[in-house]
């Protein structure tokens, strides 16, 4: 499989990643917790079915010091008992937030209500920002059928 252009390797989708890569770097930077991110970026690329950023958030998770075990419960992380509360309130969040389309109202209040439980107003706009970041990068590599599998973690910075 190929990707239908080299969005890496173009001039005006460079412009567009350095802008992306800025957000992320101010969410990666925030008081969210590192695994709450990963977790949530996995989470929100497996529901977009995009290989790419799937393939590159668990590779980042294991390296970050996730578990295995952990990683493979994400997509059905309601049945499993290996997240936290705050995890759980986040990957509510996360599949709400990505789901938009399918969820007349958007993220429901209850939903977002268990969130601030657990996340302060920086935490959780940074929960949002993420979201709509991650969403952005899985719309490229989706609609540009970007391979998965040769990521490397810390292979872009």
């Amino acid at each position: 499989m190929d990707s239908r252009v080299n969005y890496f390797g173009n001039a005006l989708a460079g412009k567009v990643m350095r802008h992306l890569n800025s957000a992320n770097k101010v969410v990666a930077e925030s008081t969210l917790p590192v695994t709450t991110q990963e977790l949530v970026k996995v989470r929100a690329s497996q529901i977009n079915g995009c290989g790419f950023c799937t393939d590159m958030h668990i590779k980042d998770a294991v390296a970050a010091g996730e578990t295995q075990q952990r990683l493979n419960l994400v997509a059905v992380w309601r049945e499993a008992k290996v997240f936290t509360e705050a995890e759980r309130a986040a990957l509510e969040i996360a599949e709400q937030g990505t789901r938009i389309a399918d969820a007349a109202g958007g993220v429901p209040d209850d939903a977002w209500a268990r969130a601030t439980k657990y996340f302060d107003e920086d935490q959780l706009a940074a929960l949002i920002s993420l979201l709509a970041i991650i969403n952005a990068y899985n719309r490229i590599n989706v609609i540009n059928q970007q391979p998965a599998g040769d990521y490397e973690p810390g292979m872009f910075g």
